[in-house]
């Protein structure tokens, strides 16, 4: 049963509802905490429907936190403001009340008729910052008079809602941030102290705690300056001091000649140092960095490898989260997939062939999937984007000083992928000259850095792809042959999409249906003349063009209606080939009359069943041939072409 409105209430007790907001969210918080209160709102205000939301700035958009429409609960609804009351709430950064008649006021904004609105409240959610962060609105299928004590009670939900967002970003951002430190601090090889004003252990690594001896518990709260000799704890203090001073620019100094310390043990060592100061919560903190000079440059060297290491697995790892399973039950496809399933388990080498844009990394990501290796990552190298000059040193890592610009130690790709699979894509680019070095790491399973003499042991499984004839480069001195033979131990072909006719429908839903979940919007099912379009279209670039249409049909269909016009505007039914012309004198045979007519019979034909039989409008025939509605019906007539009965 709905609340009373606040307004027609003459007893108003404005403490009893301060005191329902505090009842109703006090044990909740995050997205419980938002959906009692948009449930305590619409209670007390007496409102048809509220909902919070978050402001998305780059895109002008509001995602609903929490959304209550009468009896319905819409979860993660996201919605333009432009055009809706909600845009001069955000833009104008004010309460906005509209009493009555607001369908009146926006008539191109359909949900409000469809919810049956009469009147309408929002308020501006406001980040520490000042800035926008959200908003909360209610409305309702009557008029909301104006009334100051509501208004207040509104502002005051507001403020909670406020305080809550606000809180639930600080949190994520200190969570990001502290799993980013915990992250850099575990797997540095330096010591890393992190100290208070007082120059009292916070936080110690676990290189530090070895260095000095110390567990984590025993660590925390000590004075520093404990764990160092006389000379060394008062330079600390002085290095401290001098980074506090106002005057002072750099953040961060360098500790020349290092500090003097010693273990829990009594084991005094010398430690070069870094120290730098960062300010939080009114308060100076600072980071201490202990190393010794060897193990320093050679810790750096480590964590860069390490660094590039986690940057290509996160670059693996968001491939992994959006692989897409194979569709398709089509022969040619069915029959490649058996290949990769036969192939999988083994650790025999894969060569992929096919036109671009036929989906071959995703068929190496399910060979990768299937074999014993797949606990391992599948490290991607593209032969074709990376310079000549450059990717030999990709492929097997160089040594410092090894060419121009090699300033550290790197790892390369073959390297990184110990254990696991390595797809070697675009193999038909890979240059003449470090193709023999690419046969000695597949034959003897080792290889030399780039300005380096020893040796690295491998274990690596090899799948390679290729849109190009490797059997015709090798005829013409373009790629080995012995590398060849290599590589094309088990070679798959995967087919075009123009051989995978059937498979065109499933695919195109699955697209759109992907799309239309990214941009939030809804997409009827395609329309029988539209997957006769696709089917139609001779897709040269095939599923990634499939996949591109797609998207693009997503983006300019506003109506709720694949609008293929617009996402496949220069597609036509691919002309039938002509009847066979012989040469004669060097010239091709004139076709009579009635070839001519036997030819433009099968046009219209082959247009009219692309269209579903539909002569007029946008996909009908005559749009696909490009002429008159009425010239096609008179040719129709003219050449008997008649729609077959239903059996």
């Amino acid at each position: 049963m709905k609340s009373r409105n606040l307004s027609s209430s003459a007893d108003f007790d404005e403490l009893s509802v301060l005191r329902s907001i505090a009842r109703g969210t006090a044990s909740e918080t995050g997205e419980d905490f938002f959906t009692a209160l948009v449930a305590n709102l619409m209670g007390t205000m007496g409102t048809m429907g509220a909902w919070v939301a978050a402001y998305s700035e780059t895109d002008r958009t509001l995602r609903a936190l929490s959304m209550k429409l009468g009896d319905q609960w819409l979860y993660d609804f996201l919605y333009p403001i432009d055009g809706t009351p909600c845009q001069v709430v955000i833009q104008e950064r004010r309460v906005v009340h509209i009493p009555d008649r607001i369908i009146e006021l926006y008539r191109n904004d359909p949900r409000l008729r469809q919810h049956g609105a009469v009147s309408y409240m929002g308020v501006p959610l406001l980040g520490t910052d000042g800035s926008i962060i959200g908003q909360l609105a209610v409305l309702d299928d009557k008029p909301m008079p104006a009334d100051p004590r509501v208004t207040a009670i509104f502002e005051i939900f507001a403020h909670r809602a406020a305080a809550e967002l606000r809180r639930v970003r600080a949190e994520r951002a200190i969570r990001e941030r502290e799993a980013q430190l915990s992250r850099l601090l575990e797997s540095a090889m330096d010591a890393i102290v992190v100290l208070d004003d007082g120059l009292r252990v916070v936080l110690m690594n676990p290189a530090a705690r070895r260095i000095f001896g110390h567990s984590e518990q025993s660590s925390l709260g000590c004075d520093f300056r404990s764990l160092l000799e006389a000379d060394a704890q008062q330079r600390l203090s002085e290095s401290a001091r001098e980074l506090t001073h106002p005057a002072r620019e750099s953040s961060s100094l360098w500790l020349a000649g290092g500090l003097r310390a010693k273990s829990s043990q009594g084991r005094p060592f010398q430690a070069e140092a870094t120290l730098s100061r960062y300010q939080a919560d009114d308060r100076s903190w600072f980071t201490l960095i202990l190393r010794d000079v060897e193990e320093r440059l050679g810790a750096e060297e480590r964590i860069r490898s390490l660094l590039r290491e986690t940057e290509l697995l996160r670059s693996e790892l968001s491939s992994l989260q959006t692989f897409e399973p194979i569709i398709g039950v089509s022969k040619a496809l069915l029959a490649a997939l058996k290949q990769v399933s036969s192939v999988a388990p083994t650790d025999t080498s894969v060569l992929l062939l096919g036109e671009t844009g036929t989906g071959k990394e995703l068929f190496a990501r399910a060979i990768h999937a299937g074999s014993k290796r797949a606990h391992k990552p599948m490290i991607r190298v593209n032969c074709g984007a990376i310079p000549a000059n450059l990717i030999e040193s990709e492929l097997f890592g160089h040594e410092k000083g090894a060419f121009t610009g090699a300033t550290n130690r790197r790892d390369g790709r073959f390297t990184l992928a110990d254990g696991g699979s390595l797809f070697l894509d675009e193999l038909g680019e890979l240059p003449l000259e470090l193709q023999p070095k690419l046969l000695r790491v597949l034959q003897e399973g080792e290889l030399e850095p780039v300005g380096s003499s020893r040796t690295i042991k491998v274990d690596v499984r090899i799948i390679a792809a290729t849109h190009r004839d490797l059997a015709e480069h090798v005829r013409q001195g373009m790629f080995r042959q012995d590398l060849f033979y290599r590589l094309n131990v088990f070679p798959i072909t995967v087919p075009p999409l123009r051989d995978r006719q059937e498979d065109i429908p499933a695919l195109a839903q699955a697209f759109v249906d992907k799309f239309a979940r990214r941009l939030g919007r809804s997409i009827a099912p395609l329309s029988e003349p539209v997957l006769s379009r696709l089917r139609a279209y001779g897709w040269p670039g095939n599923v990634r063009e499939l996949e591109n249409v797609a998207e693009r049909g997503v983006i300019v269909s506003t109506k709720g209606v694949f609008d293929i016009d617009r996402a496949l505007p220069d597609a036509r039914l691919p002309p039938p080939k002509l009847p066979s012309t012989p040469e004669v004198s060097g010239q091709s045979r004139i076709l009579s009359i009635k070839e001519l007519e036997a030819f433009e019979r099968s046009n219209i034909v082959r247009a009219l069943e692309a269209a579903a039989w539909k002569v007029s409008g946008p996909n009908g025939a005559a749009a696909l041939l490009e002429i008159n509605v009425s010239t096609l019906n008179s040719r129709m007539r003219a050449l008997d072409i008649r729609r077959p009965r239903r059996r």
